[in-house]
């Protein structure tokens, strides 16, 4: 409100100094007398309309009216005390309603444009709480009010993905737990029964074991990752030699089926800057999954590269490959692509890796591969 009056006083003001310039003294002392108080009124009428709510059309036809009243008193006192004229002053009055009757035109027009898109976003917004996702808003247009319509149909569509990929992880997870589950009740119902030997107990008891240690890391990694997309975890980063936990990797996974595991990782390459233990799970996983879908004839190949604020590494495999259709899903949990759904394990190996590494401020990709798969991640430089 201050504001205004600050505006009024200042636009006033001009127009006297204008006044002024063009006759004398008394034209500007007089035309700032007119203008300054009645433009103080308008300000602090609008002021009062808008502070009351009332609705969007009948506060502009509210303030349209205020401006169109002070166009009319302005020219009726000019009118009044300068003309001398009463031809002159009949057509500048006669112009001046003219001129108010068209303000509070354009402003019924404006209030019912937007009064309409309004309650069609209103409408909108209801439907989506009560559970509509197919929401189209018909509002035209580049303004605020366009605008906000875009942005609650990309908020419709974006709860519709964010629940399709809810009902998604709920089914996957319903299907890993399953399985074990079964199996579980199963082995118990047959050791309850007393019809098995000591050696049948004894291979019951090491699958229950199996299936009991399959849910609980089905448990721990589904925390893990909750927790890093959270953001929740914090760990102590330091440099971390690359070549040194590439190496370390591959040992320990040497005997897993693959006719050959070549690393390519160049001793002097700069190190990342990182949690090692983190880093080396993201190289085990990848690892892992590329053994799983390489013939025992192939090859799995891990290579590294530094830049000046990154590092850069790839595991590349002489696999079946990852169809096109599932090249953009292969990161989200439990999703499972072709082959990958016969293969051992809930899915949650690269979705770990992604947050893993996301978390780093890096990021991990699917690199175009002639053969097999090739993904590839970065790390901050250390």
């Amino acid at each position: 409100m201050r504001i205004g009056l600050i505006f009024a006083v200042a636009g006033a003001a001009v127009a006297a100094a204008l006044a002024g310039a063009v006759y004398d003294f008394h034209a500007a002392w007089l035309t700032f007398v007119l203008l300054a108080p009645l433009g103080c009124v308008t300000v602090l009428a609008c002021g009062a309309v808008l502070q009351r709510r009332t609705g969007l059309r009948r506060q502009a036809v509210l303030m349209s009216a205020i401006a169109a009243a002070q166009l009319l008193v302005t020219v009726a006192l000019f009118v009044a005390l300068m003309f001398v004229s009463s031809h002159d002053a009949f057509f500048t009055v006669m112009a001046g309603a003219y001129c108010a009757a068209l303000a509070l035109w354009a402003g019924w027009v404006l209030s019912q444009r937007v009064r309409g898109d309004v309650q069609a976003i209103g409408a909108s917004l209801e439907a989506v709480g009560e559970g509509r996702r197919d929401v189209v808003l018909a509002v035209d247009g580049h303004d605020e009010v366009a605008r906000l319509a875009s942005q609650v149909e990309t908020m419709a569509d974006r709860l519709a993905r964010t629940e399709a990929a809810r009902n998604d992880l709920v089914a996957a997870i319903s299907h890993d737990l399953r399985t074990p589950i079964t199996s579980l009740r199963l082995l118990v119902e047959a050791l309850d029964d007393d019809i098995v030997d000591d050696a049948d107990r004894k291979a019951y008891l090491a699958k229950l074991r199996t299936h009991v240690g399959a849910l609980a890391a089905l448990i721990d990694d589904l925390f893990e990752l909750s927790r890093l997309q959270a953001g929740e975890l914090r760990w102590s980063l330091e440099q971390v030699r690359l070549d040194e936990r590439v190496e370390e990797t591959v040992q320990a996974m040497r005997h897993d089926g693959v006719a050959r595991l070549v690393v390519d990782v160049p001793g002097d390459l700069s190190p990342a800057r990182g949690a090692p233990e983190q880093i080396q799970r993201v190289l085990f996983n990848l690892i892992q999954n590329a053994i799983r879908h390489t013939p025992a004839d192939g090859s799995v190949t891990v290579r590294a590269s530094g830049a000046v604020e990154e590092v850069q590494v790839e595991v590349a495999d002489t696999g079946s490959g990852i169809a096109d259709a599932d090249r953009d899903r292969v990161f989200e949990a439990f999703f499972q692509s072709g082959a990958a759904r016969s293969n051992a394990g809930a899915g949650l190996g690269l979705a770990i890796s992604r947050a893993i590494v996301e978390a780093h401020g890096g990021r991990i990709w699917l690199e175009p591969s002639p053969e097999g798969t090739s993904v590839r991640f970065t790390l901050p430089a250390g």
